[in-house]
């Protein structure tokens, strides 16, 4: 038997004994390693053996949680006992309590998301040295932050007071590589990464490497800009990062304490109509597809804006319960979220639709007011004119607000970053506001 399911027994057995009326928990086990090189040498090398307990019980209406990081009978009886008591003297919440029996994952779909690589650490010290060696013989590139690999694996269960165990396993491999160019006195920074479930499909060593320092050369030679108003390109990379604002407000969560600039949107147009954001967690050997929320609910493909329009807020059991609605088994967030493409090109054809304009390929700071929408951050990247690339761009702050910027989405292109849970291509705002020079 799987000493995890042999754990999960333990457990449901301790809890029955304090009488709880419902109760959720997971216990999991996860190991992986990790290495990081930089001009060549280890900076760092660590194997890790984790495991966790979290566990929730009710007593009517009221609620405690407690975690361990130690799965030994004992701790698993402490923990137990002190969600028990911490139940006694919490305030009943009316929104406490399991999501539906009918809503579970009963039949949990095997989503092949588990890929093992048996990594030892001579071949991660060398995978990583190959991936920065390659970097720092490209042109103009005069240092390195260091290059990283890191593989993990786990596995954990869920089970709760309805009957239900499940549980799911998972593997993600990651290769990244940071560098510094250098021209004159000008020094810019660039990185590249790539991410799999399988390590078979990593991009290659000299890949990244070569990519990194493409990137950074590009920057090199950078200017200023002028204060202005115009169409601004946000790359995938930065692209993910916008629709994931849009997310945000749309959490039931935020939707209940008003705390959303899309307060009150279902059914209200958010985007152009010729834009859908969906999630499709099913999807086979894919990086963000999940068969389960943490609730235990059994997840599906659903849109939640469709034509532009809000068509469904995210939620877990206890938002959906503050809303008075379903939930929609999104206690964790999104899986595999995508944003549908309504251009035929990537970042090359936007460019010469744009004609005149800002491409962001960076970000810094965090000036985003998830309340009110208001958006400033700084940014680097590339001016366009003709529409061709003129020169690299840094030093500037892009500002606007968040709803007028979606509403000012006119393309989203095909160029899809299959990298990151919400995946979406290079998209093209009509208007934001630059503050450069003057």
């Amino acid at each position: 038997m799987n000493p995890l399911d042999q754990t999960t027994q333990l457990v449901i057995d301790l809890i029955k004994q304090n009488k709880a009326t419902d109760f959720e928990f997971s216990v999991g086990r996860s190991s992986g390693v990790s290495t990081a090189v930089r001009l060549s040498k280890v900076e760092t090398l660590q194997y890790h053996l984790d495991t966790s307990f979290d566990v929730s019980v009710y007593f009517g209406k009221n609620k405690g949680q407690a975690s361990s990081v130690d799965l030994s009978k004992d701790s698993l009886k402490k923990a137990i006992e002190s969600a028990c008591m911490i139940a006694k003297y919490t305030q009943a919440d009316p929104f406490n309590g399991l999501a539906p029996k009918d809503t579970m994952a009963w039949n949990a779909p095997d989503l092949d998301l588990y890929h093992p690589w048996s990594l030892d650490a001579q071949e991660s010290i060398e995978i990583a040295k190959e991936c920065e060696e390659i970097a720092l013989e490209q042109d103009e590139i005069d240092n390195s932050d260091g290059a990283e690999l890191s593989s993990h694996e786990g596995e954990t269960y869920y089970a709760n007071s309805n009957g239900l165990i499940t549980s799911i396993k998972n593997t993600k491999h990651s290769l990244h590589c940071s560098l510094i160019a250098k021209r004159d006195s000008e020094m810019q920074t660039a990185y590249e990464y790539s991410i799999a479930l399988d390590s078979n499909n990593l991009m290659s060593p000299s890949m990244v490497g070569k990519e990194a320092s493409r990137f950074a050369q590009k920057k090199l030679g950078s200017r200023n800009l002028k204060s202005q108003k115009c169409p601004v390109i946000f790359i995938p990379r930065q692209a993910s990062g916008l629709f994931s604002q849009l997310l945000g407000a749309l959490s039931g969560s935020r939707q209940f304490k008003k705390t959303s600039f899309l307060l009150d949107s279902v059914g209200k147009s958010v985007v152009t109509d010729s834009i859908s954001i969906y999630e499709d967690p099913l999807q086979l050997k894919t990086l963000g597809s999940r068969s389960f929320d943490l609730d235990g609910v059994l997840k599906k493909k659903q849109f939640f804006v469709q034509n532009g329009k809000v068509v469904s807020y995210l939620m877990g059991q206890y938002s959906a319960n503050q809303l008075g609605l379903e939930t929609t088994a999104n206690a964790g967030g999104v899986s595999n979220c995508q944003v549908e493409s309504n251009f035929d090109g990537g970042l090359e054809e936007l460019t010469k639709i744009m004609n005149k304009g800002l491409i962001v390929t960076d970000l810094m700071g965090h000036g985003v007011n998830a309340t009110t929408g208001d958006y400033s951050r700084g940014a680097s990247g590339f001016w366009v004119e003709g529409g061709q690339i003129q020169y690299p761009v840094s030093g500037v702050t892009i500002a606007g607000n968040l709803k007028t910027m979606l509403k000012n989405i006119t393309y989203v292109g095909n160029d899809i970053d299959l990298r990151s849970n919400l995946k979406v291509g290079s998209t093209l705002i009509n208007e934001m506001t630059i503050a450069g020079e003057g």
